[in-house]
């Protein structure tokens, strides 16, 4: 017994000598082969960061090969003098923990602007069609509008999340290894970047587009960053792993989630305090409505959909699920006076429907196969979603019918995107011989076939600010509600949207819908034809968004 108490010390010491010795090694190899790009504490620099966050994916056999081999179209190249006893040390040293100190002055220091002011004149026609397409395979992105690539640039490790300033005339791109650069589409040129922390996971701006708003994982923290400078405002840390950070449109905030926290934050964009709010199960993903009265979120048990209303600070709905909801993923509609969204399920081979406001699931519909995003437009008749598979799903957003429309056999549909306008569908062929496939949304009738390897996501400030999501709701009702009496640009029965919002203004607009029998005389007609619509208040402010949009609009 006395053996065994002595000599279990003596081992363990021998096999930890024998591990930090490896280590050591592993350390010196990677300064003198791998520092110059992964970074003296690879954190990264021109390549990725090679911490165990980033690594546990791979097994030591895949590390060994890639270290061995390269990888073929990056810059990672191949390393065939090291002997396979070197390459373990590498991958046994890159796999240890190490503690990441990523401060303001290494953001300061890493902001790289673009002061040559030279740029080209891009022929933008609308910008609200303008499309940000991310091509992972060649690590660029695109501008375009319609059928037609304005410019592309560079820029390494996009993972999507894309924003747009309030005006659409800047994006702003993330990467996952933490640098944010901008587009300046009014310029035709690429502003600058800057590096926020050293694993990132989304970015947000405030609603007056003053503001990056960066989460971050390492380390964990919010960071605020100027978006002229793009030097940081403040740096927050966070006790816990951010889901994503979304910005409120209708106030000065912003909210955030947890993965491995049961809490909820919500900033105010004015002066970037932060109030934490407790919640039953951590939202590791979750989507704001539309008028930013509630909150969507899941765990990634995935046991329940929760909805949690803002105003009272309280979870109001809850419904058992079996599979975690691609929140973020989810895309809104309205039909026959109610308000819906769909989502899909990570590993189900289905979607799911859920009626909103009064908070109801409504049907499991069967795409067969595991798909990861669904979207929708007012202007075309179907959920347009992926399964994994080679054709894309369409689902009749009245009868809910499913049909699939034929792309490419052999290549895998991924995350359909809509022109501002909606008359144009952006599926992504997502191989690296893949392509992305422009599509009439109404006829289904492919326009263009554009080569791209590895395209992913498609952004349009439409569908993708939330500045808009009332807007494109509203559309909706304005075809069921208004349309009989109503045009957009031009004078019907009733005045055109575009007349009433250049010579109302909106609390007058919104007091008319409400009661038209009291307001009849002050708009200055002699008897009012106006019908009570008796709208909800959800009905109400998509309406007179959508209303709002054509104030000194042009015909078009």
């Amino acid at each position: 017994m006395v053996k065994t108490i002595v000599l279990l010390p003596l081992t363990l010491l021998i096999a930890f000598g024998a591990f930090a010795g490896e280590l050591a090694k592993g350390s010196h190899l990677y300064r003198k082969h791998c520092a110059s790009c992964h970074g003296e504490d690879r954190a990264g620099t021109v390549a990725p960061p090679l911490l165990p966050l980033f690594l546990k994916k791979y097994s030591e056999e895949k590390l060994i090969k890639i270290i061995k081999n390269g990888l073929p179209a990056t810059q990672m190249p191949a390393f065939p003098q090291l002997t396979e006893e070197e390459i373990k040390s590498i991958v046994a040293y890159i796999k240890t923990p190490v503690k990441i100190n990523w401060s303001e002055d290494k953001i300061v220091s890493s902001i790289q602007l673009n002061r040559d002011g030279k740029g080209k004149k891009l022929p933008v026609k609308n910008i609200k069609n303008v499309v940000a397409v991310v091509e992972r395979g060649h690590q660029k992105v695109w501008i375009m509008e319609g059928t037609q690539i304005y410019d592309k640039f560079d820029f390494r490790n996009v993972h999507g999340g894309l924003k747009f300033s309030p005006s659409g005339w800047k994006v702003y791109v993330p990467s996952r290894d933490g640098w944010i650069g901008r587009y300046d589409i009014d310029e035709g040129r690429f502003y600058g970047k800057v590096r926020a922390c050293v694993y990132l996971r989304n970015i947000s701006l405030d609603r007056t587009g003053s503001y990056i708003l960066v989460s971050c994982w390492l380390p964990k923290s919010i960071v605020v960053l100027d978006a002229e400078s793009f030097r940081p405002v403040k740096v927050i840390k966070q006790d816990g792993i951010i889901s994503a950070i979304y910005e409120l449109w209708s106030r000065d905030g912003a909210v955030f989630s947890f993965r491995d926290k049961p809490l909820l934050g919500f900033m105010d964009t004015k002066n970037f305090n932060i109030e934490y709010k407790q919640i039953k199960e951590p939202y590791e993903d979750f989507f704001i409505d539309p008028f930013e009265k509630y909150i969507v979120g899941t765990s990634r048990k995935g046991s329940l959909l929760t909805v949690y209303q803002i105003k009272d600070g309280q979870e109001i709905f809850s419904y058992p699920i079996e599979g975690m909801p691609h929140l973020a993923s989810a895309t809104f509609w309205y039909r026959k006076g109610v308000f819906y969204f769909a989502t899909p399920h990570i590993g189900k081979p289905y979607i799911t429907v859920w009626q909103m406001y009064n908070w109801k699931f409504d049907r499991e519909i069967d795409i067969h196969g595991n798909g990861f995003f669904v979207r929708t437009h007012p202007t075309t008749p179907y959920l347009w979603t992926d399964n994994g598979k080679d054709k894309v799903v369409l689902v009749d957003k009245n009868s809910y019918n499913t049909k699939t429309m034929e792309t490419e056999k052999g290549k895998r549909v991924i995350h359909t995107e809509f022109s501002g306008d909606g008359n144009l569908a952006y599926v992504s062929l997502y191989n690296r011989d893949g392509a992305l496939l422009i599509y009439d949304s109404i006829t289904l009738q492919l326009v263009k076939r554009i080569p791209a390897s590895i395209p992913i996501g498609k952004y349009n400030i439409i569908n993708k600010s939330r500045k808009y999501a009332p807007f494109l709701l509203g559309k909706d009702v304005f075809m069921e509600k208004c349309w009989g009496c109503h045009h957009q640009t031009e004078e019907a029965f009733g005045p055109s949207f575009k007349w009433i919002a250049n010579h109302r203004d909106r609390d007058t607009i919104i007091s008319h819908i409400m009661n038209p029998e009291a307001t009849y005389r002050q708009l200055g007609y002699e008897r009012n034809a106006m019908p009570r619509l008796n709208l909800s208040p959800e009905e109400l402010e998509a309406v007179v968004s959508y209303l709002m949009e054509f104030k000194d609009a042009e015909d078009n």
